[in-house]
């Protein structure tokens, strides 16, 4: 039988050797002629200068990896997502040549709305900070290369793009192909956990069976989303698990978070005297460059240089609350707004500045907590053929439902105190640190 999407160019490589471009780990995505013009656009070229995991490099120094080559590399998924899928004829009544075009050029595009340090700047909760998606129509106006790139080359409205980016309709189409690019299998997640995990040298990201997955794929119940097959049960419960384990101790390791403390308390305290719409245009280069030109002679400079500078000097852990551990603690501090933690951390500066015997600053003490959204949960269907029946995962899989149900975010992500490293171990050493923060908050 013929596949239905034969004709896409793109999927007829998918498996050649010929017209491809190469990306970690021994991966060749397609590279037609069309996908090039996308590629040497400049909105594009940009993701280049943008590293997926920004301050997390401090840390894992091989994290070095770009925007643009995770956005090669979730193409690449979905060609596979659409392979597999094109053999269901149930998404094929949904999704035609051109709407499974869309869903690629999404792909490819994906990230472009990212500026450099975006997730941690969107965590803080700023106010009137629009999402990172919804900032890709500054890149998709019809002003710039881009979009007539996608017009010309692709026919393609860039409107129609941006639909699946950021929901402004709402059909079983467009549901579908949202499900496919951000969802609990989505082509996002299969690229990042692996690449992620790959880079920083650890193998938490990529202890699951991919192929296993893509290769279960189907339709669910409704038909406007993405199930599995019972076959792929197993690998579904060790991808839930990749991503709970790549939280623990890549994304929220406590020196990870020590970096991302200080560079989100320089940006909350400069944020109001720059142009953001123009410095999330930048490259991460000319971004730290600016930062650490306007907190230059502040309190905050020494922050900026402890992440940036040629010496690394990051603060250290002095307290840890965790939702298993010192739950009553936990639970004043997280999810809190994040000018909130800024005023506890200036007043504990100053109620134990006498007692420490030096004279501590607001930017001495940070507190990092988790934001006020949580991770997406894991909610996806298991198809059993011999029953007929669609079932959760959660209901059929113990380790879906303590990793992915039961508050992922509370395992994963904790309350730190973070102090200069001049301090620290005074700090640390205080037998009633947990008293002095208690007294902090009431006074914030």
């Amino acid at each position: 039988m013929r596949h239905p999407l034969i004709d896409i160019p793109e999927l007829v490589r998918l498996d050649s050797d010929q017209g491809i471009i190469r990306i970690p780990h021994e991966l060749d995505v397609p590279f037609t002629p069309r996908v090039r013009v996308i590629v040497d656009t400049a909105e594009f070229r940009r993701l280049s200068q943008i590293t997926q995991l920004g301050l997390v490099s401090r840390i894992y120094p091989g994290a070095m990896h770009t925007r643009f080559e995770h956005a090669l590399g979730v193409f690449h998924n979905a060609l596979r997502y659409l392979w597999q899928l094109g053999k269901d004829r149930r998404f094929c009544e949904v999704v035609d040549c051109h709407t499974a075009e869309v869903l690629m050029v999404a792909a490819l595009l994906h990230d472009l709305g990212h500026w450099p340090f975006c997730h941690p700047i969107e965590d803080m909760g700023l106010a009137d900070l629009p999402p990172h998606e919804q900032y890709a129509a500054e890149f998709l106006s019809p002003d710039r290369e881009l979009a007539q790139v996608l017009c010309d080359s692709w026919h393609i409205d860039p409107a129609e793009v941006l639909d699946v980016l950021v929901a402004r309709t709402n059909s079983p189409r467009l549901r579908l192909l949202r499900s496919i690019l951000s969802g609990p299998i989505d082509i996002d997640k299969m690229d990042y956990l692996e690449r992620d995990s790959l880079h920083c040298g650890v193998p938490y990201g990529r202890n699951f069976d991919k192929q296993r997955l893509i290769q279960s794929l189907v339709l669910n119940e409704a038909g406007d989303g993405l199930a599995i097959s019972s076959k792929g049960k197993t690998a579904a419960e060790l991808m839930v698990f990749a991503r709970y384990v790549m939280f623990s101790e890549v994304y929220w390791h406590h020196a990870v978070r020590s970096a991302t403390s200080m560079f989100a308390r320089t940006f909350f305290e400069v944020h109001r005297e720059l142009d953001l719409r123009q410095l999330f245009q930048l490259s991460e280069p000319e971004t730290i460059h600016l930062l650490r030109d306007r907190v230059r002679d502040t309190a905050c400079e020494p922050l900026l240089a402890g992440i940036f500078g040629p010496k690394r000097q990051l603060f250290k852990r002095v307290a840890e609350y965790s939702h298993t551990q010192h739950r009553d603690m936990y639970d004043l501090l997280a999810r809190r707004p994040f000018d909130f933690l800024v005023r506890v951390a200036s007043r504990l500066a100053a109620d134990l500045s006498p007692i420490v015997g030096e004279p501590l600053s607001g930017t001495d003490i940070l507190i990092d907590a988790p934001p006020p959204h949580r991770e997406v949960e894991f909610h996806v269907d298991i198809y059993f053929s011999k029953e007929r029946r669609y079932r959760p995962l959660q209901e059929v899989s113990p380790v879906v439902e303590a990793l992915a149900r039961r508050q992922f975010d509370d395992y994963v992500k904790r309350v730190r105190l973070f102090a200069h490293p001049r301090c620290a171990a005074k700090i640390a050493n205080l037998s009633d640190l947990s008293r002095h923060v208690e007294q902090a908050v009431a006074k914030a």
